[in-house]
């Protein structure tokens, strides 16, 4: 800002009161700041898919350089990578989430995989509907998107829960569902589960894992194990050895309870080893008022569930879990996940859909935080500590109460005068405005 013009000394200090004058206008308009500032991107939305960023122009190759003649340089030549199928290790958790019974649960995985940070998903699951037989069977196109994402990589898992009953959330009395079951045992209802076994076996997904008959100790459904569970082990056998038959299957059949004792305890429904590949439980954070570590030591609860496992010689599974009773419960979120982490199951696939979930459901965010944190960017490699993600879950409620400082501090030239501007105008200038006055000193 040094003045071109030499003029008396009056002159050079109306010269500075103009300055001083230019400079506070400048700070209310447009001005010169040392760092750009802007606002922060907004988060995707959970069910909008995030734009892919187009890909970086080619660079040309520079031109071939001589080596110097008296100091050659060595080069190495660097071999193409060649496209590998990720493989995960045995130790680290194969998980997913349950989003959607059709496609639209296959499209979203994709999206909850970019939240996580591009977190590894190889578990896809999904449930035949149990209104009717023919649905039972996998009707036509039913499964073709699901199969598509399973042999789309040949680490993923593909988990389909199966009803055991046609009218199977109709609230059947025990007398109906102890005749429906003696009915199965006797093998009326065989041909259903071989149309189906054919049918994932002509899909290419022969290594489906089938959770046949889930949460049988409980109330909810037709496939009940209570009003009769001799029928009931009986019929489960019946349906596996039934699949089991069809040629070029290597189906994994998941024996899924429901936590705690429930109706009937779970164990009185195991119908044996020989039909058995893994042994699951559908975990979720209630009754009400109920601890973690309640959890953990009631009858029938998540350690019996791992000793009884142990026992034997099966892995566990974790098919449906998620928040419940207890509202948005991070203590929960982040015991269950430790818990997975520790006992290592097959796979485990979250709930995610109001009141149980993190991604698609709002009425959680603590939980939701704990899990993005604790699972962001996870893939097939062990890793010491967890990627912490860097963008916020969800909008801010409220604008911040201070500005965001820049990187650096801008350092004052040597005899340069700061204006005093104020906080707010020195803010969006990127720092302070200064006049320097030493020109008058070497002019005198």
């Amino acid at each position: 800002m040094d003045s071109q013009h030499r003029r008396t000394r009056a002159g050079r200090l109306a010269f500075i009161a103009v300055t001083v004058a230019a400079s506070a206008a400048l700070a209310s308009g447009p001005g010169f700041a040392v760092g750009a500032v802007g606002d922060p991107p907004a988060p995707a939305s959970a069910l909008t898919p995030v734009p892919e960023v187009p890909p970086a122009p080619a660079v040309p190759p520079a031109p071939a350089l001589t080596p110097d003649p008296v100091t050659p340089v060595p080069v190495t030549p660097v071999e193409p990578v060649k496209p590998v199928e990720p493989v995960m290790p045995e130790d680290v958790p194969a998980f997913g989430a349950y989003l959607d019974y059709g496609p639209d649960g296959v499209s979203r995985m994709t999206e909850l995989s970019r939240w996580l940070g591009d977190a590894d998903l190889r578990v896809g699951h999904t449930y035949l509907p149990g209104d009717r037989w023919s649905n039972i069977e996998g009707r036509p196109n039913f499964l073709d998107a699901w199969a598509r994402w399973r042999t789309g990589r040949a680490d993923r898992m593909f988990v389909l829960n199966v009803p055991m009953m046609e009218r199977n959330e109709e609230h059947l009395s025990d007398f109906q569902v102890r005749h429906l079951l003696r009915r199965g045992a006797a093998g009326q209802f065989d041909e259903h589960y071989r149309v189906l076994a054919r049918r994932l076996v002509d899909l290419k997904v022969p290594d489906t894992v089938i959770v046949l008959g889930w949460e049988m100790n409980g109330t909810t459904y037709s496939h009940r194990c209570g009003p009769d569970p001799t029928a009931w082990k009986t019929y489960w056998n019946r349906i596996v050895t039934t699949m089991r038959s069809v040629p070029g299957q290597k189906f994994k059949f998941d024996f899924n309870p429901t936590r705690g004792r429930d109706a009937i305890p779970w164990t009185q429904c195991y119908p044996g080893d020989d039909t058995v590949d893994i042994i699951g439980m559908d975990s979720y954070d209630q009754p009400s008022g109920i601890t973690f570590d309640e959890q953990i030591k009631e009858p029938y609860g998540l350690q019996a569930h791992v000793d009884f496992a142990k026992a034997h010689g099966k892995p566990i599974s974790y098919p449906e879990w998620g928040l419940f009773r207890n509202g948005d419960n991070a203590e929960y979120m982040k015991r269950m996940l430790a818990w997975m982490d520790e006992h290592k199951p097959l796979y485990n696939t979250l709930t995610d859909y109001c009141p149980h979930g993190v991604w698609q459901c709002s009425d959680n965010p603590k939980s939701s935080e704990v899990y993005r944190s604790v699972l962001f960017g996870r893939t097939g490699e062990p890793t010491t500590e967890p990627t912490k993600p860097t963008d916020p879950t969800t909008p801010p409620t409220t604008p911040p109460t201070e500005p965001t400082k820049p990187p650096t501090t801008p350092t004052t030239p040597p005899n340069c005068s700061p204006l005093q501007l104020g906080d707010w105008v020195e803010y969006w200038l990127g720092g302070k405005l200064c006049l320097r006055f030493d020109w008058y000193s070497r002019n005198r």
